[in-house]
């Protein structure tokens, strides 16, 4: 039962996300990038706050200052920034499919700085999911705006903070970080709304959408998290990858988003390369696991 609990709450999570996806987009539409920001980090920190409160977690102390969680907080402004710009200028269905290789640029920034062994298998399915992002943003191609680039720069700055969570102290909690890693983003918030050359914006359609993104925001987080308690991560990780349909969904239905032959195309080349590279990286896992037991039985 724990099991299907994992899995129902990890799709749960990523409609959620898919819906902060939407809400960005509906709220940066309506008023300027950083206001958007600076309210979202108001609000999503609050409750993080509140929930490190409730949970006796401390968010004061040196390991707020160590080296790698602000690394981690700098790769979380760059990420902000750039998905947050991507949203407002790209469709949903091309955002979507370009933040699906994030597990991909994972993959090969742990080859590239960490020195993990990454077979042939698993670089060609790189390739071949960076391959299906070029078919995506087309950027030789007459419908391309250059804000694809953002939303690139977004999620190859969140692969990377995902790559220096993997090196912070095991001892700091995951909540502390996180709530961190929440809070800087009132940084670049506040620079942007400063220098915005649109007027901010207080009527419902600004507000409402930026209340929907803390509230769905903070909700995934918190689905993620339980999934990720109730069942190996070998179980519900591969679930992710449903938050492209959901992306996808909900740009046709509410901005009457119509995604291309070949933004599908390349769309199902990136699933099926992080897909595979997935369960590869699980069967290797399997193989470790298994020599290690018989080397203890002998």
């Amino acid at each position: 039962m724990d099991v299907l609990r994992a899995i129902s709450l990890m799709i749960l999570s990523m409609a959620l996300l898919a819906g902060a996806d939407a809400f960005f987009k509906l709220a940066t539409n309506a008023a300027p990038i950083g206001q958007v920001m600076t309210l979202v980090s108001i609000g999503g920190t609050a409750l993080f706050v509140a929930l490190a409160a409730m949970r006796g977690v401390s968010l004061l102390g040196r390991d707020a200052l160590h080296p790698m969680v602000l690394l981690r907080n700098l790769c979380e402004v760059v990420g902000a920034v750039g998905m947050v710009t991507g949203l407002k200028y790209i469709s949903l269905p091309v955002f979507a499919a370009i933040i699906q290789t994030g597990p991909l640029i994972v993959v090969l920034g742990a080859a590239i700085f960490l020195k993990e062994q990454v077979g042939w298998r698993r670089w060609a399915a790189v390739a071949v999911g960076i391959v299906g992002m070029l078919i995506v943003i087309r950027p030789f191609g007459a419908g391309f705006t250059g804000y694809e680039l953002w939303a690139v720069l977004g999620i190859a700055a969140l692969s990377a903070r995902d790559l220096v969570t993997r090196l912070s102290p095991p001892h700091i909690p995951a909540l502390a970080i996180s709530t961190w890693g929440f809070g800087i983003t009132l940084v670049p918030g506040l620079a942007l709304w400063a220098f915005a050359s649109e007027p901010s914006s207080y009527a419902p359609d600004a507000l409402w959408p930026i209340l929907g993104a803390v509230i769905v925001t903070t909700s995934g987080y918190l689905a993620i998290t339980t999934a990720m308690r109730l069942a190996p991560a070998s179980i519900v990780s591969p679930f992710r990858y449903t938050r492209l349909i959901f992306t996808t969904a909900l740009g046709i239905l509410i901005f009457g988003d119509r995604p291309d032959g070949w933004t599908l195309v390349g769309a199902a080349l990136i699933l099926a390369a992080g897909l595979y590279s997935f369960l590869r990286e699980r069967r290797l896992a399997k193989e470790a696991l298994a020599q290690t037991q018989a080397g203890l039985a002998c």
